[in-house]
């Protein structure tokens, strides 16, 4: 946002030097990020155009006789073509430095001399419009300096950055407003006022709300004999400097109100708008209208739409107009609008159909619905002001209102305020921070509590604590002094925090390498992947192809890391991540389903890996992971893969990548892959508790080898189980140290080799107490398994 000190002025009588002045702004949360004193420009005067003939030896070129007060008549070479004889212009005498530091001097071009330079508006860093040389009003003294009268001569340009939490801020008036209260100043909006016509049969115009809540209020006024020309050039010097291209007159006003009171509006030609009538409701699925840009937009439900009496969409409420509706050359009536509206509402809609402006930027951030009818005045004042005839103001301002926003008082303790900002405050110090910009203060019956009314043009003021915030800009931060707070409590870790430190230290501790790939990645890459997901979650404005689906598994963006390695000769890398997973929302949530997962994929390695390092995990959050075998998990091995379940809830998955998927991303190795939801595991550990700790046994123990013959389709997991239960509280260990198959076995069947180590708490267990839990091992795995001891 951009703010000109002669603007400012006009609403408070700001004086002081410039960079005094910055400080103050930046202190307030209006970061300064340029000061520019406006440049003297000596040397540039006001020059008339005596003669205009074409250069002999170049098409592109003109020759340009220019007078200035002395009636010398000087020739200029030029390469723009909009003057005509008698136009005023600025011109750069001889000795002249411009603002870019370039010298002008006398030189020839071409073989003619040239004395000087006409000037453009951008050449002269009064705006960015370089196409044409800068044609002035015919009343400015000819060779007088041109900044002297044009007003600017000493002006100064801010370029202020204002947080999305200040749109009071996003104008002129209440920046001034803001500077004046620090500085103790008078602050006052004039009231302009345009008298009436008493033709009312030709100024009707209705308003209708469809929807209270999307529009708050509107305001407009029926506006005749209007003439569609060039703005007055101060009007123009202020625009251009403030970042906005001049226009036309009806334009140019309409931009000038915006940046001075903050209030976006908009202007229909009367004559296009079916019988006078505006109407507003939300848009149906599938509606179109054609912009001001010539381009068609398709609407969907809940979007904004302004519509005329046959209910067609004649604009886009807060983002755009319709061209149906555009003010031309022929323009004789006006239909001013001047509304506001859902902050959320106008946000989504200029996102999703990417029209930014600085009519939506205001909007997103919530305009004051109290001041659109003095918006609506000071329209008609300025054009009344520039049109050479005047206009013709038909009746008084309509305002329509929807569902208001009520105001909100915020009781306030002084006790509070005192405590939040570290220094004692009294409530006649609070009401005089306030009041100055725009709270309403009032005493109550407590002493200690004040009743703040906020006023209408701060919405991002709700509560207590935002009061406090605004107490502390006006005090001034740096007044407050600096102190380390204190706490009766120690900082400490979350639950959930502890959780995840475990999980990167049993990771970190397998000597895996952590790695962070875009959550964003390409279409294909779920197909690559084989992932068989129907319906990805899409971003609606994507930076690239590549980047434009949310990734629904943690598994391409792995496997592209490490197929990455490989082509790079590093082989054998192991690579974990924690993040976020997304899904279609399977209710009408507005946002996609999202759950967190940790993921290890392990080069080189089989799916006993990976079980290995789920077994440690497991034992790290004392928790018992259960497996089952399938033969369905995308992206994985058909005979190599199971799910993991904890207390019967499903969290993972465990097993190798498809070797498929492994030459699609041209790793020719075999891949471990371990996928847990960590939110689940993270949960079930909460719920798990501290564990109990109990002594030690320094009784000597005993080792139990047993190997059993059994079917493919039994889990080692499930004997394990089994053996645990069977032997009892004297199992300290229990391991699976071999699995081996042969054609010497039966077919369809595999040996699993599990050590068992036993130990008592209170004795040295004797050779028969072994046996006795040996044999009571064998049957329990035997009778429920089918299995054979080897």
């Amino acid at each position: 946002m951009k703010v000109l000190l002669s603007w400012l002025r006009e609403f408070a009588p700001f004086e002081g030097d410039p960079l005094d002045l910055a400080e103050h702004l930046s202190d307030l949360g209006m970061a300064v990020e340029e000061t520019r004193v406006l440049d003297p420009l000596n040397g540039v005067v006001v020059a008339r155009v005596a003669d205009l003939r074409q250069h002999p030896e170049a098409d592109r070129i003109q020759l340009v006789d220019v007078e200035t007060h002395d009636g010398e008549q000087l020739q200029v070479c030029c390469g723009a073509f909009n003057m005509a004889v008698g136009d005023l212009i600025p011109f750069a005498t001889i000795g002249t430095v411009m603002p870019d530091g370039m010298e002008i001097s006398q030189r020839k071009m071409r073989g003619e001399l040239s004395n000087g330079m006409c000037c453009s508006a951008s050449e002269l860093g009064l705006g960015s419009d370089h196409d044409g040389i800068m044609i002035l009003p015919n009343e400015l003294e000819l060779g007088a300096p041109l900044m002297e009268q044009l007003g600017l001569s000493g002006d100064v340009l801010w370029d202020l950055e204002i947080n999305p939490n200040r749109p009071d801020a996003m104008s002129i008036v209440g920046v001034a407003r803001d500077l004046a209260a620090r500085l103790d100043l008078p602050f006052s909006i004039p009231e302009w006022v345009t008298p009436p016509s008493d033709d009312l049969e030709n100024g009707v115009a209705t308003i209708q709300i469809h929807d209270g809540s999307l529009c708050p209020r509107f305001c407009a006024r029926v506006i005749r004999n209007v003439t569609v020309g060039e703005s007055p050039l101060w009007m123009q010097m202020r625009l251009g400097l403030l970042g906005m291209r001049p226009i036309n007159s009806v334009v140019d006003v309409s931009n000038y109100v915006m940046l001075e009171l903050g209030t976006p509006n908009h202007t229909y030609d009367l004559s296009l708008v079916s019988e006078g009538h505006i109407g507003v409701r939300r848009a149906r699925h599938g509606e179109t209208i054609t912009t001001l840009d010539n381009h068609e937009r398709e609407l969907v439900a809940g979007d904004g739409l302004i519509v005329d009496s046959s209910d067609q969409p004649i604009g886009i409420a807060g983002v755009m107009g319709g061209a149906s509706t555009e003010i031309s050359s022929n323009t004789k009536a006006v239909l001013l609008e001047l509304a506001s509206w859902q902050a959320e509402s106008i946000a989504r809609t200029s996102q999703r159909l990417g029209l930014r402006s600085e009519a939506s930027a205001r909007f997103e951030r919530g305009t004051d619905w109290d001041i659109n009818a003095l918006a609506v005045e000071r329209f008609c004042y300025l054009l009344h002001e520039i049109t050479p005839d005047g206009i013709e103001v038909m009746g008084e301002v309509i305002n329509v209102e929807g569902v208001l926003p009520e105001r909100i008082s915020v009781p306030v303790r002084t006790s509070r305020i005192s405590m939040l900002l570290g220094r004692s405050f009294e409530a006649e110090q609070i009401r005089t921070l306030l009041e100055p910009i725009g709270f309403m203060v009032e005493d109550t019956d407590d002493d200690d509590i004040q009743s703040v009314t906020i006023p209408s043009f701060r919405p991002d003021t709700e509560t207590e604590t935002d009061i406090a915030e605004e107490i502390a800009r006006h005090y001034g931060y740096g007044n407050l002094g600096t102190s380390v707070p204190r706490s009766p409590d120690a900082g400490h870790l979350t639950p959930q925090q502890k959780i995840r430190r475990v999980v990167r230290q049993v990771m970190v501790g397998a000597g895996l390498a952590e790695a962070m790939p875009n959550p964003f990645i390409a279409p294909d890459e779920i197909l690559k992947a084989n992932l068989q997901i129907d319906e990805p979650v899409h971003l609606l404005n994507p930076l690239a192809v590549e980047e434009s689906v949310l990734r629904p598994s943690l598994l391409p963006g792995l496997l592209t890391a490490l197929s990455y390695n490989y082509s790079h000769r590093n082989r054998g890398v192991g690579l974990f991540e924690t993040g976020a997973v997304f899904g279609v929302s399977p209710d009408t949530a507005p946002l996609p389903a999202e759950h967190e997962h940790l993921a290890v994929l392990l080069g080189g390695c089989d799916a006993f890996a990976a079980v290995s390092l789920m077994e440690a995990l497991a034992s790290a959050l004392h928790l018992h992971f259960e497996l089952s075998n399938t033969d369905d998990l995308p992206g994985m091995h058909p005979t190599r893969g199971a799910r993991i379940s904890v207390a019967q809830l499903e969290v993972g998955v465990v097993g190798e990548v498809d070797p498929g998927v492994l030459r699609r991303y041209e790793i020719d190795d075999r891949c471990a892959w371990l996928d847990l939801r960590l939110d689940l595991i993270t949960e079930a550990a909460i719920a798990v508790g501290d564990m109990s700790y109990h002594q030690a046994s320094t009784y000597p123990s005993s080792d139990v080898d047993l190997a059993f013959l059994v079917d493919d389709a039994v889990q080692a997991s499930a004997i394990e189980d089994t053996l645990r239960e069977a032997a009892g509280k004297e199992l300290q260990g229990l391991a699976l140290f071999d699995v081996f198959r042969s054609n010497q076995l039966e077919k369809g069947a595999r040996s699993l080799a599990f050590s068992l180590r036993l130990q008592a708490a209170d004795r040295t267990l004797t050779d028969e107490e072994v046996g006795v839990i040996r044999q009571r091992c064998i049957d329990a795995v035997e009778s429920s398994h089918s299995a054979t001891l080897r």
